[in-house]
């Protein structure tokens, strides 16, 4: 176990300086004023499985420094495993709650996770107080925190961040082999009450994941800023002089012979004038990147062959020079998802196995992780590229990269099938939400009608922008952190 030290970032009197935010800090503010005395003299452990990649790894440092500012003690610390092959164990668990086929769980399973566990328990009980309060996040940690609250008695959140609106057999296993750790809790915390297991739904909150609108991910970039950055990531060819030195770590793009080099290789990807059809997210099966890659081939093959209704000139060029950019995180930089590198080399081969008309119109790209603020803004540059982003996810408990994507006016196009991405975009409405994610043809023929219409993606992207104002920052749900955390005792 280590602790994750966090420098204090935006305060919130900068997000008060915003005219568009102030109001929401404001409530914030009341909200603290009448619950943080209650925390005084507790420390709250957030606990979770990486520091880096994922979307509880980007919400914590946030979180906790804003929590430190209104006044509560917040320290981060993220489980070890000496058992490799424990990490392997909570990404089955996680794809089976999702509904995946994955090997039966077998008392040998148990056994390594409570002994990764126990290990784990041992570091937290070297350092919580009976006094404090444990806020566990997803599975991984679970056990862990489930045998301090038996040892220690400390008082104890489990934050769910995982979840479908369906409850598949596969999920009924995962969630048999969670219950006894999951009940132990005081609480539970889920991204939907559709998520919720029947036997915590008398001790479950909802609470929506939101996104901070000033980190390096999601703050307004100007011009300048923006191309800046995709000259320094090697996102772009320069050809103007670079104001900052280039990122000691670029982006890295697949080639035509299956290994990754810079990312301006073989030619510019051409964000900054084409047509960018968008997806970044974790090397996931259940992120959908093979169909859309797919859907892609599909469309361009059928728009080479005129088989698509052309409506104007303009449109056709659009149709003509648009990529699909597809980028997720250096899998070897995430701990806790020994699936990434397996997903990526999937990818690889259908890459090299494109046609050559389509091949070159996909760009399969790498982001470093090392510096946790160059690759938010390289996740910022790109989502601010592109006319459409996509979230084409099996299965989807949120999906941030939504709501960063929507609070940017980018429309989406995501999977009705993925209850996290339909409870942020309403079709029609945000973007469009395709019926099957697995459904290539469909898929490419919505890739084709979003690029249609300019103007519409425009009036769909203001909704988008107004929808994550409403709904999605963070200050609501710190908010209601502050509510959680009083209201245990």
């Amino acid at each position: 176990m280590r602790l994750v030290t966090t420098r204090a970032g935006v305060s919130l009197d900068d997000y008060a300086a915003d005219a568009e935010l102030v109001a929401a800090v404001e409530g914030l503010r009341a909200e603290a004023e009448q619950r943080v005395a209650a925390l005084r003299g507790r420390v709250v452990w957030m606990v979770n499985s990486t520091a880096t990649g994922g979307g509880v790894a980007e919400l914590l440092p946030t979180q906790v420094s804003i929590l430190r500012e209104l006044g509560v003690d917040v320290r981060w610390v993220v489980i070890d495993a000496d058992r490799p092959e424990f990490f392997p164990l909570t990404k089955r668990l996680h794809n089976m709650i999702h509904g995946a086929a994955e090997p039966p769980l077998a008392p040998a399973d148990r056994q390594l996770y409570e002994a990764v566990s126990r290990a784990n328990a041992d570091a937290l009980l070297g350092v919580l107080a009976p006094n404090d309060v444990l806020v566990v996040h997803d599975p991984q940690p679970l056990g862990a925190g489930a045998l301090v609250k038996r040892e220690l008695g400390v008082r104890t959140i489990w934050r769910c961040h995982i979840g479908v609106d369906e409850r598949p057999p596969a999920a009924d296993d995962a969630w048999e082999f969670l219950r006894p750790y999951a009940t132990v809790y005081d609480r539970a915390v889920f991204s939907a009450e559709e998520y919720i297991p029947p036997f915590l739904s008398s001790c479950s909150s909802v609470v929506h994941p939101t996104i901070d609108p000033l980190s390096h991910k999601n703050r307004d970039l100007s011009l300048h800023k923006l191309v800046g950055i995709l000259s320094g990531a090697a996102l772009a060819v320069p050809h103007w002089p670079l104001i900052t030195p280039p990122f000691p770590d670029a982006a890295r793009r697949l080639q035509a012979g299956g290994t990754f080099e810079p990312a301006t290789l073989p030619e510019d990807i051409g964000l900054l004038a084409r047509p960018i059809i968008l997806q970044v997210s974790r090397w996931d099966r259940l992120k959908g990147f093979a169909p859309l890659l797919e859907a892609f081939r599909i469309f361009k093959l059928r728009a080479l062959r005129g088989e698509y209704p052309v409506r104007g000139a303009r449109h056709q060029r659009r149709v003509e020079v648009a990529r699909l950019v597809l980028a997720g995180p250096e899998p070897e930089s995430i701990q806790d998802d020994p699936e990434a590198l397996g997903v990526l080399d999937e990818l690889r081969a259908r890459y090299v196995g494109l046609e050559s008309e389509v091949q070159r119109d996909v760009a399969i790209v790498a982001l470093p992780m090392r510096s946790r603020k160059n690759n938010a803004l390289m996740v910022n540059a790109l989502q601010r590229c592109a006319d459409v982003v996509v979230q084409n996810s099996l299965r989807e408990g949120f999906g941030l990269t939504v709501a960063e994507a929507m609070w940017k006016r980018k429309p989406v196009l995501g999977s009705a099938r993925a209850f996290g991405v339909r409870m942020q975009v309403r079709d029609g409405v945000d973007g469009m939400l395709a019926p099957d994610p697995e459904d290539a043809v469909a898929l490419g023929d919505a890739i084709h009608e979003m690029l249609a219409s300019p103007n519409r993606l425009e009036d769909w992207g203001r909704n988008a922008q107004l929808r994550v104002h409403q709904e999605f920052l963070m200050f609501t749900e710190l908010g209601r952190w502050l509510s959680l955390l009083t209201d245990l005792d």
